[in-house]
């Protein structure tokens, strides 16, 4: 297996698995704005994407990162915000190893954290994200978190 952090030109290569993990979370199938979406976020510099490919190339799982940068510590940090691997390679360690290259990615960028979300009944992933040294927040008693909803 490799890891390897792919350009816009190379967004093809995680297409079919970006549609699969939004199926996942029950997106309806829709590989073109799947596409899409990836390659708008690589050109803009807004997201970074690393793909796990088998020896052959084939690719297997990828993780995208986001940057979450704060003002007030004056720091950027970043969201792992989508991790997926083809159900017919999990349990092979490849989601810990795409874990471990984005937090190196993290440390290596300066970030003093690399933050992730979790569905609560995702109960694999939970245990793998604990497992590589993740520790699950309380509700944070300083702030509050408010969502406008535009569409």
């Amino acid at each position: 297996m490799n890891i390897k952090r792919i350009t816009p030109s190379e967004c093809h290569i995680v297409t079919q698995l970006f549609d699969e993990y939004r199926v996942f979370y029950k997106y309806p199938s829709d590989p073109a704005r799947a596409e899409f979406f990836l390659k708008e976020r690589l050109q803009n510099n807004e997201s970074v994407i690393f793909v796990a490919l088998t020896d052959d190339g084939t690719p297997i799982g990828f993780t995208q990162l986001y940057p979450l940068i704060s003002s007030g510590r004056a720091i950027k940090n970043w969201v792992l915000n989508d991790l997926y691997v083809s159900p017919e390679s999990r349990k092979q360690g490849i989601g810990e190893a795409l874990i471990k290259t984005a937090t190196e990615f993290a440390k290596t960028d300066g970030a003093a954290f690399l933050q992730l979300e979790t569905a609560i009944d995702n109960y694999n992933a939970q245990r793998l994200y604990e497992n590589e040294g993740f520790i699950k927040q309380e509700p944070d008693p300083v702030f509050f978190t408010y969502r406008l909803p535009l569409k």
